[in-house]
């Protein structure tokens, strides 16, 4: 199950799994509902989709007034890399740590601790893997993605979902959709 499944499924979970017969790889959130779970303003989010540091999965901006769609695992990055800007680590860097992540599984994720020196950043996956890297003597700090995940989960649970085509995938028009298919 992925990340957004999972984020998704808890969303509706007074009804039994809402999200049923509808494909979650094909919902995703605008950019503000990405802005406020990532904790970044919508400039930053602008800047690194258009310098290709992060493009939405779900659907990408087509000219004036059309809508970015992020997906959830989009939205887990988004915030990873505002960590790592924010404890100082070079957008060289952060770019590759970017590249690192989406080139991992998405249940992978969340057992990754991204831990660095503010020079490097280190992929753990495992705690003889951070115990090596503290041994070096150098000063180094880290981020649990599976923590990470969790907080961004928890803003994104009550916030609205959308489809590539501009519908609004809500608990009530998931219910409605569920009614109709089954009738």
């Amino acid at each position: 199950m992925s990340a957004q499944a999972g984020a998704v499924s808890r969303q509706g979970m007074l009804f039994g799994d809402p999200l049923e017969g509808i494909e979650t790889d094909e919902v995703g959130y605008r950019g503000p509902i990405a802005c406020s779970a990532a904790g970044i303003t919508y400039r930053q989010l602008d800047y690194w989709a258009r310098t290709g540091l992060l493009q939405p999965s779900i659907r990408a901006a087509r000219g004036s007034g059309s809508q970015r769609l992020y997906s959830f695992r989009d939205i887990l990055v988004l915030k990873i890399v505002k960590k790592l800007l924010d404890a100082g680590v070079s957008l060289q860097q952060v770019r590759v740590a970017v590249g690192s992540l989406q080139n991992r599984g998405v249940d992978d994720l969340a057992s990754i601790t991204l831990m660095s020196d503010g020079a490097s950043v280190y992929e753990c996956t495992s705690t003889d893997e951070v115990i090596d890297l503290l041994q070096g003597g150098q000063g180094v700090f880290g981020i649990a993605v599976g923590r990470v995940w969790r907080e961004v989960e928890g803003s994104l649970a009550k916030l609205p979902l959308e489809r590539p085509d501009g519908a609004y995938v809500d608990d009530l028009a998931v219910r409605r959709h569920v009614k109709r298919t089954a009738s």
